[in-house]
């Protein structure tokens, strides 16, 4: 449909509803017209039909006048019977596999920031979204399920009328209760998360417990022997292009399969439950090691990566733990120059083993490295994002309404110290003001502080959840009613954020939609 033709029907629409219609949720299908509406309480679905036929949709249908002529028209919810109906009808609300093409995952934690992400995307060229990502953990924390975060990227999908594809990521599963409902809900992409079955504390350990751990590694589950596997990686070195050789001793050999051994098994038993699980619908796996106690060596991304080929698990991604520190909703601390050269041996073994793609996790504000990793790491990058959005969310409420905001700033400081217990944070409590004692102008500036961005951060499921002594929502009604109110300034604020992050990866030439 042309842009004009489009600007025109959905004006004559809005009158026709007497709300305002998002002109570029407008799709055709034969002589219907489904369309998103903005509601009271969020976007409604419409269809425009010559007849009384919804197309399968759960909407009540009704005779108007439209342009003169006689026909029908349906108005109800975005609710999951509909998001399904949707999918089938316009394929391009359906998610789809990335491949090695770069990618950004922005996760959304109050289910209305997609629409924000797509502005973003669609002012840096060739970079492929994900825009339904969230973990089990956080669905938990946000008591969201995956058919939820699935349904409400769809839904801001088609408000914005992108056509050029968009992932699904079914984010840090670690067992096959998770991915069996994320299969259910429709993803594409799946991540594993083995943390749980890595030994740290191998990496402390004297020549004589790492032996001891080695050979008490479950060998039949890893399909050879501890002889097999010394013989096919010690004394062996590879010349992996760009001056980087890599060699391995006993040593390291011990080091590796003593970490990381237990979980690439159990990364091998996730992978065949997916493949069952799954049947012919698309899918594709990122793998992640990056939630341990130390970085990943080089020489441990190398026996990581050949363990799995030869498990038969095929990966579009893997993110190892790199030097430096990445804390939440903070820019990247630690060395550049360390940093540097760490990602470049990452890059040279992604590219010898693959290709596939290197994924930053806790991506969210890392400024100071993505000149680095667009440089060295070409296309084969993936950026996960995810709290960013729900500051941004936060920056928006202190602008519309102070008081909330300092309401979510006290309870946060108050929730600090037993949420932090699970993210990698280093920001003090000491350092963040009395929320009472700040004016309404000095609140938008905390949003720069590391401090005061970490206290909001790691409290957001708390926020979310609150609930009174009736059961109601202390803060997420009034949070979702206010962004709602204020989606253009929250969708602005999502733009210019998100566009700061992937604007060094764009790929010029490549034109979206």
């Amino acid at each position: 449909m042309p842009e004009n033709v489009r600007a025109a029907t959905a004006a004559d629409l809005s009158v026709l509803i007497q709300s305002a219609v998002y002109s570029a949720s407008l799709n055709q299908i034969g002589d219907a017209l489904p369309f998103l509406a903005r509601g009271p309480a969020g976007p409604l679905l419409c269809l425009l039909n010559a007849d009384s036929e919804p197309l399968g949709l759960p909407l009540a249908m009704r005779p108007v006048h439209w342009r003169g002529r006689a026909a029908w028209l349906g108005q109800g919810p975005t609710d999951h019977a509909s998001a399904v109906r949707i999918r089938e009808l316009l394929p391009f609300c359906s998610p789809v596999r990335l491949g090695t093409r770069t990618g950004a995952g922005l996760g959304d934690r109050l289910g209305l920031a997609t629409p924000g992400h797509v502005r973003a995307v669609r002012r840096v060229p060739g970079i492929m979204p994900v825009f339904a990502q969230q973990s089990i953990r956080e669905m938990e924390r946000t008591e969201r399920t995956p058919e939820q975060v699935l349904d409400d990227a769809m839904w801001g999908v088609m408000q914005e009328g992108w056509r050029s594809g968009y992932g699904a990521d079914a984010d840090h599963l670690k067992t096959t209760q998770d991915i069996d409902q994320c299969v259910s809900a429709g993803y594409v992409m799946y991540t594993f998360d083995p943390r749980d079955h890595v030994d740290n504390g191998a990496e402390g350990a004297d020549i004589a417990g790492l032996r001891k751990r080695y050979a008490a590694l479950p060998w039949a589950r890893l399909a050879t022997s501890p002889e097999q596997n010394m013989a096919r990686y010690a004394g062996e070195s590879w010349e992996l292009g760009g001056g980087h050789l890599l060699v391995m001793s006993e040593l390291d050999v011990l080091r590796a399969a003593a970490k990381y051994g237990v979980a690439l098994a159990h990364l091998r038993d996730l992978y065949e439950h997916l493949r069952a699980a799954i049947g012919g619908r698309p899918w594709e796996v990122e793998v992640s090691v990056d939630e341990t106690d130390t970085p990943t060596r080089p020489v441990e991304h190398w026996y990581i990566a050949r363990e799995l080929s030869r498990l038969g698990v095929e990966w579009v991604s893997l993110a190892p733990r790199y030097v430096g520190r990445f804390e939440k909703g903070v820019d990247y601390i630690g060395d550049l120059t360390a940093f540097e050269r760490d990602w470049g041996w990452h890059v040279a073994i992604s590219r010898a083993l693959g290709p596939y793609k290197l994924s930053l996790h806790s991506g969210s504000d890392k400024f100071r490295i993505y000149p680095i990793t667009a440089r060295l790491g070409g296309e084969l990058v993936h950026l996960k994002t995810a709290g960013t959005s729900y500051l941004e969310a936060l920056r928006t409420l202190a602008s519309v309404d102070p008081s909330l905001f300092r309401e979510i700033l006290s309870f946060s400081i108050s929730a600090y110290e037993e949420e932090r217990r699970s993210y990698h944070v280093s920001g003090e409590l000491s350092r963040v003001p009395d929320p009472e004692s700040l004016s309404d102008e000095q609140l938008i500036p905390l949003f720069d502080d590391l401090h005061a961005r970490q206290v909001l951060h790691v409290a957001f499921g708390r926020v979310l959840c609150a609930r009174d002594g009736f059961g109601r929502a202390v803060f997420r009604d009034r949070m979702v009613a206010l962004l709602r109110a204020h989606e253009e300034a929250y969708y602005r604020a999502l733009e210019d954020h998100l566009a700061r992050h992937l604007t060094p990866y764009a790929r010029p030439g490549r034109n979206d939609t």
